[in-house]
């Protein structure tokens, strides 16, 4: 069970109420590079969309999605890659 996959549900939708959010582990890709932590839970890739992110910029919202993930980053996320969908 991919329990960081988990854990960034349960940060992501607590701080943004994301009507759209789809997160992949990439990890496999990456394995020996760096941030390699053995654990296969230390890349991923997120799409999401949140009305929270209406009237703000790209940079912005990539914000907001990293201080809610700052808990999970502190325990070895390592690389997210985020894709944005505004409505």
């Amino acid at each position: 069970m991919d329990e960081r996959k988990k854990e960034m549900e349960k940060h992501l939708t607590a701080s943004l109420q994301p009507s759209v959010l789809k997160i992949t582990n990439r990890s496999s890709a990456h394995a020996g590079h760096a941030g390699d932590d053995g654990t296969g839970q230390t890349h991923y890739f997120l799409k999401i969309s949140s009305d929270l992110f209406n009237g703000k910029s790209r940079i912005e919202c990539h914000r907001m999605v990293n201080d809610a993930l700052r808990p999970v980053f502190d325990e070895g996320l390592h690389a997210l890659e985020i894709k944005i969908i505004k409505t």
